[in-house]
């Protein structure tokens, strides 16, 4: 069994590339001193714009660019994984770009990139104007012996996805977000993240943007549905543990993973269209 310590950054991240980095590599440090394995930072923590005319491509960066290099840097240093949001260039779509999360080991290795798969095309929002959904790729890695998974905001609508990280190993899943507010907005962020840790019996982290756009509210949740860590509206760290033992526990009272019915669930016919 295995714990690891999870730091979740909130912050508001702006359309100044330079003061976003530098405002997580100073929360960054803030976690490693706090003794954090990894921290977990928002969504497009790289660069957020309100403009939905924007052009993404112009500040769209490859995983070998500086924003990645840069944390690979500070992981190094300090010794503590990051997770962050970026917009990933992609120079195969033209005018798109991926909405990528990056996991990043402590020793600085670049552990997976995970492109995020369902585009925010809704509450009058259009994301698939500007972003390619990703191709489906799960993202899962180990840090300090525990076995984490990645998912991106709106993907938290989709239970099938948290479904398949759980069942390849996913002891915690996280979820990098920049939830923008709205009416019944942070209500279905706290109820959808809640019931994500409990029906997979994982622990659940969202690390979510704050300020007069955004939801914060960052939170790791158990996998009882205990809140183990949180933040309200302000710029800082939520930091908690998590426990392969209490994962474990978890499942042998309620071992609803074992009871999944791929064999019946197979045989529903998929519907074209959503009735």
């Amino acid at each position: 069994m295995a714990t690891a310590k999870v730091a979740l950054g909130q912050f508001q991240a702006t359309t100044d590339k330079g003061a976003n980095l530098q405002r997580m590599l100073a929360l960054h440090a803030e976690a490693a001193a706090a003794g954090a394995d990894l921290a977990v930072f928002p969504e497009v923590a790289m660069f957020t714009t309100e403009d939905r005319t924007f052009d993404l491509t112009s500040i769209a960066e490859p995983l070998d660019g500086p924003f990645v290099t840069r944390l690979r840097e500070a992981a190094v240093r300090a010794g503590t994984g990051v997770v962050a949001g970026m917009y990933e260039s992609l120079p195969s779509v033209p005018g798109k770009t991926h909405n990528t999360a990056v996991a990043i080991g402590p020793d600085g290795t670049l552990l997976g990139a995970y492109r995020k798969v369902h585009m925010f095309d809704a509450f009058g929002y259009q994301e698939s104007a500007h972003n390619q959904p990703g191709d489906g790729d799960l993202v899962l890695f180990t840090i300090a012996g525990v076995r984490f998974g990645l998912t991106i905001c709106y993907d938290l609508r989709f239970p099938e996805l948290y479904r398949a990280l759980a069942e390849r190993g996913a002891e915690v899943i996280l979820l990098p977000t920049a939830w923008a507010h709205g009416r019944l907005k942070e209500l279905h962020l706290s109820t959808l993240a809640r019931a994500r840790a409990i029906e997979n019996t994982v622990y659940f982290a969202a690390a979510d943007q704050t300020g007069a756009a955004m939801s914060g509210n960052s939170e790791l949740i158990d996998p009882m549905g205990v809140t183990v860590a949180s933040i309200g509206e302000v710029e800082g760290l939520a930091v908690g543990t998590v426990d392969t033992e209490r994962v474990a526990e978890v499942r042998r009272k309620l071992p609803s993973l074992s009871h999944v019915r791929h064999d019946i669930y197979d045989t529903w016919r998929r519907v074209a269209e959503p009735v």
